[in-house]
C-alpha cells in the first residue's frame, strides 16, 4: 500500500462514524511501544491468517473483538475486521481464501493506523 491509497483510505473512514470513533487507549499505546511495531505486526498477521484469510470464516461478522488488543482495535477502525468489510470498504471478495498479496494488504493497512495513532 503506498501513501497515496493509504491516505484516500483514511479519508474514506474518517467519513464513517462508526470507524472514526476508534483511537489506541493508554493501555493499548503502551503495548504496542512495550512490544515494537515488528512483534505488533507478527500478531496482526497471525489473527488475519485464522480469522480473515478463509474463504468462509468461522463466526465471520462477530469474530474480531472489540478490544482488548491493538490489532482488534484497529480492524475495527479500518474495516479489516471480517470479509464483509473486506469486501465493502477493500473490494476484496467473500468467499474465496486471501492470497499473500491480499494478507500483506490487511496487514499494511492494520500497521499504518497503528503507527499513526503511536
Amino acid at each position: 500500500m503506498n501513501e497515496t491509497e493509504w491516505r484516500e483510505l483514511k479519508a474514506r473512514l474518517r467519513r464513517s462514524d462508526f470507524r472514526s470513533k476508534f483511537h489506541l487507549g493508554i493501555k493499548e499505546k503502551s503495548y504496542v511501544l512495550d512490544k515494537g511495531l515488528d512483534t505488533i505486526r507478527l500478531h496482526a498477521l497471525d489473527f488475519i491468517g485464522r480469522r480473515l484469510a478463509p474463504a468462509f470464516p468461522g463466526n465471520d461478522g462477530r469474530q474480531t473483538p472489540m478490544r482488548n488488543h491493538p490489532v482488534f482495535i484497529a480492524q475495527h477502525a479500518t474495516a479489516t475486521c471480517c470479509r464483509g468489510c473486506l469486501e465493502k470498504w477493500h473490494s476484496i471478495p467473500k468467499g474465496q481464501p486471501l492470497s499473500g498479496d491480499q494478507i500483506t494488504y490487511v496487514a499494511d493497512v492494520i500497521m499504518n493506523w497503528i503507527s499513526e495513532q503511536i
